[in-house]
């Protein structure tokens, strides 16, 4: 069986992202400025409410209340929630188990150009798996400022991390229905860890 990763192209290794990754990484290092990556702040579009309604109601049934939806040219190819104690993954956000199921049957490289929808604003973590899959756009409700209020975060945001990528220019919409995915957190919808 053989394994296909957002970090290929193609199936084949992307030398020269990895070089140029490596590269900004040892000039920081040395003390170079880094390079500068392209996250633009994008308008909402008259579809962002319906596919991240879709997210936030995965939201709701995840361990956590956070849910994703991977949208290509206007469909849904994608959905995940956050798994993170029902799978003993503390990786498993709702975006990452959404990328997961996606390329579980499809080629990475279809992710390429893709839309995110998720809950909340993506973690470092999920917003690099975002930017080494290529996706072009990033819609969230809730910023990790308005989470921090009510669950634990790393408080990196996910232009941050898009602005850390020289290589891929991502769009960035925020606060997409913010107040309904607030809502799980403060219905008390968090589930114990074991």
């Amino acid at each position: 069986m053989s394994q296909t990763t957002c970090g290929r192209d193609g199936g084949r290794f992307n030398r020269r992202a990895a070089l140029a990754t490596m590269g900004a990484g040892f000039g920081v290092a040395f003390g170079a400025a880094p390079a500068q990556g392209h996250a633009k702040r994008a308008p909402v579009l008259p579809e962002d409410e319906g596919f991240m309604r879709m997210a936030i109601a995965e939201a709701a049934k995840g361990d956590f209340p956070f849910g994703a939806v991977i949208v290509r040219d206007g469909k849904v190819v994608s959905t995940g929630r956050n798994l993170g104690v029902t799978n003993n993954d503390p990786t498993a956000h709702g975006e990452m188990v959404a990328i997961r199921r996606f390329v579980a049957d499809n080629p990475a490289k279809d992710l390429k150009g893709a839309t995110l929808y998720t809950s909340g604003e993506p973690c470092p973590m999920c917003m690099g798996a975002i930017v080494w899959c290529g996706m072009g756009r990033v819609v969230y409700a809730a910023s990790v400022e308005q989470l921090e209020k009510r669950i634990g975060q790393i408080m990196i945001t996910s232009k941050a991390v898009a602005q850390a990528a020289p290589f891929l220019t991502v769009e960035i919409t925020g606060g997409v229905l913010a107040p309904e995915a607030l809502a799980l957190f403060d219905k008390n919808k968090l589930k114990p860890l074991p």
